[in-house]
């Protein structure tokens, strides 16, 4: 028995979901405190004679903390790729996909790693946000990757493109 279509697919269906990879994650936080923790040790150990460069480190280390913190909170987020938008799991929009003007995985591309960048047609209204180590959004532009893995972002970019490609009439309908 043939498998009957939907006519009317489900926008809020998830097609495909991107989750920071632990290791990933454990790694980036890791790092980035640990800088914090050094240079923080190393005022306090053997606090420089210049008052400058005391204060240099000390809010260079607790600003590494701050953003270690940032990364950790950030990156327990999923992405959820539905057929009207992308956003995190707690419902949170980072684009609607008729916003979308290209998709670039480029090498030269200013993504974050084993990621993609999103144009949009137009600047955005929702805001800049920064997620560090798994998206940010800025005028035209959302990038998302860092502590995801490109297996995951890659098939989420494609699907973009097929449904922006869709939605743009670019792509022959398909059978039913």
């Amino acid at each position: 028995m043939p498998k009957r279509k939907d006519p009317d697919p489900d926008p809020d269906e998830v097609l495909a979901t991107i989750d920071p990879h632990p290791i990933r994650r454990v790694f980036t936080t890791g790092v980035v405190g640990m800088l914090g923790l050094i240079l923080v040790y190393v005022a306090a150990a053997t606090p420089p004679a210049d008052l400058e460069w005391l204060a240099f480190l000390v809010i260079l280390g607790l600003g590494s903390l701050y953003l270690s913190w940032r990364v950790w909170g950030a990156t327990a987020v999923t992405l959820e790729l539905t057929r009207t938008e992308l956003r995190e799991a707690g419902g949170r929009v980072l684009f609607a996909l008729d916003e979308v003007d290209s998709v670039d995985r480029s090498i030269f591309a200013f993504k974050p790693a084993g990621g993609f960048l999103v144009r949009l047609k137009s600047p955005t209204t929702r805001g800049r946000v920064y997620a560090p180590a798994l998206w940010w959004r800025w005028h035209k532009r959302v990038a998302v990757g860092g502590a995801t893995a490109a297996s995951q972002a890659k098939p989420v970019a494609d699907l973009i493109r097929i449904i922006v490609a869709e939605m743009k009439g670019e792509m022959p309908a398909r059978p039913s």
